[in-house]
């Protein structure tokens, strides 16, 4: 392993990304199929600094190897967020932000996609064997596709309109009160007219994606 992924806060840091695998089933360790051309997979080191600039959290990501800057799910522009938070001030909704942990692994993907073990942590008993892919990685091209189509799923049943041109907004109305939602990456921004129907869409988000 590299300098930095020998460090033990990197390494817990690693274990931690491993650990969201495993609780959000992201995939199974197989014998590769006849003719499998595993995608490998990265570390990858940031540090989370606080509003003072200090590190609060060291963050180790796995990605897929290949084109994981690639992204084919819409992104809001800041014009969008711009106009959005305006036309919240005008209506005096009150707006919060919630940023997903571990969206990218929240989305289920069609395609059957293998990939290597993660560097460093192969597997002693079956060194072999190759994950199979049950929801997109980060990095993985299908990632952000994945995600937005499950939580556009998610929006669409729960009684959420999507934007005709804007497929990044969505909004509903009941009994006069309004609740809108924006999707930013894996940032989430949302409000309404009312904070009881604010508070009950945080809280179905917080336990369904």
């Amino acid at each position: 392993m590299s300098h930095a992924s020998s460090d033990p806060n990197w390494v817990n840091a690693m274990h931690e990304e491993l650990e969201n695998f495993e609780r959000n089933h992201v995939w199974d360790l197989v014998e590769p199929p006849p003719n499998c051309r595993p995608i490998g997979t990265k570390w990858v080191f940031k540090n989370k600094q606080g509003e003072d600039g200090m590190v609060v959290r060291n963050k180790a990501r796995l990605k897929e190897g290949i084109d994981y800057e690639e992204t084919f799910a819409p992104v809001a522009r800041l014009e969008a967020i711009t106009i959005l938070l305006a036309f919240a001030a005008s209506k005096g909704f009150k707006l919060q932000q919630m940023d997903v942990k571990a969206a990218f692994l929240n989305g289920f993907i069609e395609e059957e996609v293998y990939v290597r073990q993660p560097p460093g942590f192969e597997s002693a008993r079956f060194p072999d064997r190759v994950y199979k892919l049950r929801k997109a990685l980060y990095g993985l091209k299908h990632a952000p596709r994945a995600w937005y189509a499950r939580l556009k799923s998610f929006l669409l049943k729960s009684g959420f309109v999507m934007g005709s041109v804007d497929k990044t907004l969505f909004f509903v109305s009941r009994g006069g009160d309004t609740t809108i939602v924006r999707i930013y990456v894996d940032d989430i921004i949302f409000g309404g007219s009312s904070h009881a129907l604010v508070s009950s869409f945080a809280e179905r988000m917080s336990e369904r994606i």
